[in-house]
């Protein structure tokens, strides 16, 4: 009898987005990752191989770093005012393997009121 193992099945899934997401100059990534105490999110440009915009949790603006829905959408709007001002209005989304839901939804919804385009 095989084991599941949740971080193996995530690793899969996101492998097979990476092979049809990627990002350009012109169209950037945006990928989020979280753990249990933190939420970060980069737009990538993948041809350049070099972030050009990240946020997260860890960033001086937020008092009490979380990893809830209330801190997803804080760092979606932080990053999408940052990317506005490295003049990005257009990204791909890449969910990092994960359900487009709760944490997810929330950082890509509050990204999409910022000014974002996906």
């Amino acid at each position: 009898m095989s084991i599941t193992n949740r971080k193996l099945i995530r690793r899969r899934i996101h492998d097979r987005i990476r092979r049809k997401v990627s990002g350009t100059a012109q169209r950037p990534r945006l990928t989020v990752h979280y753990s249990n105490q933190h939420i970060y999110a980069q737009v990538i440009d993948d041809a350049a191989g070099r972030t050009l915009v990240a946020a997260s949790t860890l960033d001086k603006s937020f008092e009490k770093a979380s990893s809830n829905i209330a801190s997803a959408h804080n760092v979606g709007l932080l990053l999408a005012e940052r990317a506005k001002g490295a003049n990005i209005s257009a990204v791909v989304f890449d969910r990092g393997g994960h359900l487009y839901h709760g944490k997810i939804k929330a950082l890509a919804d509050a990204a999409r009121e910022g000014g974002l385009q996906f």
